[in-house]
């Protein structure tokens, strides 16, 4: 059965929701995890319930290592988008690139040729402009040729080596994650509630914990799948049990009278 918060958990967010904040990642939060990432939708019915949210609430954003671009027709414009860990966002329509990012784009195609061509046979290969995920999904048995390919490249390139899901990411050796953008797009909010299920949302976790030792009110909410992290579950104020839980969280959270000041 699916498990919810209880209701006095989520209370400090719905009485004043113009001061408070609901940050969601995307994969496996809310949509489902799928052999092939580029055919990953939002559940049905999910994006209709961020935008009434984002009518209610201070800030609502979906926080992802993809990039903005993968989101363009799939989110409204309502809720703010933060992709490739904070390098990029979207915030009222305006996107924002992080400064130093530019000067890794080369570093980063550079290395996708070397893992297409040379890379252990049944890795995928995703690049995201900006970053690159090397997928061993459907291969688990390449699991350690795949970290040992990552690792080497990343000693070459001077990409950082992150893992992931059923995967290894690169990065360029920016201070930006899931934690960063978190403490971005918190402002001045009052309160902050994120929704994540991976180790790649664990600074988000580390973020609320900033945010709460400010004496903000803070949420941390993991969703269990087959795949969930453990870490994840050991810190989360509770849990729920895949999209369909988020949406029924999301739903929740709905049930407030507030509205923001026109």
């Amino acid at each position: 059965m699916t498990q919810f918060s209880p209701v006095a958990v989520l209370e400090p967010l719905r009485r004043e929701p113009v001061k408070a904040g609901i940050f969601c990642d995307y994969d496996g939060t809310i949509a489902e995890i799928v052999e092939d990432p580029s055919q990953a939708w939002p559940l049905t019915g999910i994006t209709e319930v961020l935008d009434r949210l984002a009518s209610a609430y201070g800030r609502v954003a979906i926080l992802s290592g993809r990039p903005v671009s993968f989101f363009s027709d799939l989110l409204p414009p309502s809720v703010v988008v933060s992709g490739l860990y904070g390098l990029e966002s979207i915030i009222d329509g305006e996107r924002h690139d992080h400064p130093q990012g530019g000067a890794w784009r080369e570093v980063i195609d550079d290395v996708v040729s070397i893992a297409r061509a040379q890379g252990p046979e049944g890795m995928r290969v995703e690049s995201k402009g900006l970053s690159l995920t090397l997928h061993y999904r459907g291969n688990p048995e390449i699991e350690p040729a795949v970290r040992e390919f990552v690792k080497k490249q990343a000693e070459r390139s001077g990409l950082v080596m992150r893992p992931a899901r059923m995967s290894y990411e690169l990065h360029p050796p920016i201070a930006a994650d899931k934690g960063t953008a978190v403490l971005d797009l918190a402002g001045e909010l009052d309160a902050v509630l994120f929704i994540g299920d991976d180790v790649g949302d664990l600074p988000a976790f580390d973020a609320l914990d900033a945010l709460a030792a400010e004496g903000r009110y803070t949420v941390r909410v993991a969703v269990r799948s087959p795949e969930e992290s453990q870490q994840m579950i050991a810190r989360a104020d509770f849990t729920v049990d895949g999209p369909a839980g988020v949406l029924h969280l999301l739903e929740q959270l709905l049930e407030t009278s507030g509205r923001k000041a026109s």
